[in-house]
């Protein structure tokens, strides 16, 4: 049954009572809203200035801004709590539902929605189990992603030449590692410090791989052959860093074989599963990287005896193939015989083609020579003396310079041209008149004195050729 309020026109004592007055000797004044959640605030921050709170993770959430938000649970009540982008970035783990851990920070309120939370300053996992929890958590992500798949493995290098080894420089991992490849096979080895535990140790295990990873081969740093990422035993906190999703991943990507030696043969972790092979222990992983000298030398032996056998047995076996062969060949008499037969006989038609071309030669020779008898030479002779001296009286007489010497004279003028008509010597002027004893010099009437040229020699016919007699032919 609901009560109707009453009407405040009708009754003034009730339009007085809904006015706010302050009654006398009233200590507490009315507070703001603002002003009630700021002294909430400082009181809950006041007494809970440091806590540490125990309880599973719900509703992660990674913010945009970095900043983590999730809640803090057990079996009867729940608090918010968030993690600024600072704190956040310095997990050593990767929050998920479900997982118990311890929170460290203060308590104080959210005046905007009237609740209170834990601003924590570091997180941790609450024991074994939680962390056993985590790493199964993440052992299932990871899988489901393919990194630890049997195909993606990669084989060791029989005999690496550089070795790269990830881990403390001080502690007793590496003299064992370095002890073990000494006795073993010696082996160049470069060493990338890092932490093997605690903050920071993580990112560096992963950095030294991917450095590794990134050495350019034939630079002025060797790039590894094989990467040994190597620490001692310990709990499962001591060796947490190997199980980063940081280091697993840099693992994964890394493109030189890589050996996982963390802690005992009974610790396991993510780097062992991701690895191309787990060694039980970091001097196990020496004795997978190489090989041991001794026994690789008399391997070596072994091998070079077995060549060496093979080869005599096969050059054994090739010359009794050869000598069984050698004995169905025919003998070299009888290969020989026929050709020296044939060579015989090519010599015998040799001989009697030469006699046979000689006699002809002969008598052909014999035929021509019948032909030149001493009579018919000397006809020969005596008519072609007879041509030659008429030839030689017909040249003489029709030589001008015969006629010089029965008073004739030739004429040429200053150039030494013959003149031939009168007109042609009224012309020149100057003229030369040749004897048979010299030349004189003249002057047409009505032309200057005549130039004193110098005597011409006198020009003789060349003697006639003597008469010769018949002579010897032979």
């Amino acid at each position: 049954m609901s009560v109707p309020f009453p009407d405040p026109a009708s009754d003034d004592d009730t339009a007085a009572r809904l006015l706010a007055e302050a009654a006398p000797g009233d200590n507490a004044p009315a507070l703001s809203v603002s002003q009630l959640s700021a002294a909430i605030k400082r009181t809950v921050e006041d007494g809970f200035a440091r806590v540490r709170v125990r309880g599973e993770l719900s509703g992660t959430k990674r913010a945009a801004s970095g900043h983590f938000y999730a809640a803090l649970k057990d079996d009867n009540a729940l608090i918010d709590m968030v993690m600024w982008k600072g704190q956040a970035g310095r997990l050593a783990f990767r929050p998920e539902d479900g997982i118990e851990v311890i929170a460290t920070g203060k308590l104080t309120t959210y005046p905007g929605r009237s609740k209170y939370q834990l601003v924590v300053d570091t997180l941790e996992v609450a024991g074994e189990g939680a962390l056993m929890l985590l790493f199964e958590k993440l052992k299932a992500r990871l899988g489901a992603e393919g990194l630890f798949e049997r195909d993606r493995k990669q084989a060791l290098p029989y005999l690496p030449a550089t070795i790269g080894v990830v881990t403390s420089p001080t502690g007793a991992v590496i003299r064992d590692i370095l002890h073990r490849l000494a006795d073993r096979c010696p082996t160049r080895v470069i060493v990338w410090p890092v932490l093997v535990q605690g903050d920071g140790a993580a990112a560096q295990v992963a950095n030294a791989i991917r450095g590794f990873d990134g050495l350019a081969p034939g630079g002025p740093v060797p790039r590894p052959d094989l990467v040994i990422v190597a620490r001692g035993g310990g709990s499962i906190e001591d060796l947490w860093a190997f199980n980063e999703e940081v280091v697993v991943r840099a693992i994964a990507d890394c493109r030189i074989p890589t050996i996982s030696a963390v802690g005992h043969e009974t610790d396991v972790t993510l780097a062992d599963y991701v690895a191309d092979v787990r060694a039980p222990t970091p001097t196990a992983a020496a004795e997978m990287a190489v090989p041991v000298r001794a026994e690789l030398q008399a391997q070596l032996a072994t091998w070079g005896g077995r060549t060496i056998g093979a080869a005599n047995r096969h050059q054994s076996l090739a010359s009794e193939r050869l000598t069984a062969l050698a004995r169905h060949l025919p003998r070299r008499e009888a290969l020989y015989a026929p050709q020296r037969q044939r060579l015989d006989d090519n010599g015998d038609r040799l001989d009697r083609s030469q006699r046979h071309r000689l006699a002809v030669i002969a008598e052909r020779l014999a035929t021509r020579g019948a032909a030149l008898r001493p009579g018919l030479l000397a006809r020969r002779w005596d008519r072609d003396r007879a041509l030659l001296e008429g030839l030689g009286r017909l040249l003489t007489s029709l030589d001008p310079r015969a006629l010089l010497s029965r008073g004739y004279a030739m004429v040429r003028d200053a150039g030494g041209s013959i003149v031939t008509t009168a007109a042609k010597a009224q012309d020149a002027g100057h003229l030369s008149l040749q004897f048979a004893d010299g030349d004189v010099p003249v002057q047409v009437s009505g032309s200057d004195a005549p130039p004193s040229p110098s005597p011409r020699p006198v020009r003789k016919a060349p003697p006639a050729a003597p008469k010769r007699g018949q002579g010897e032919l032979f």
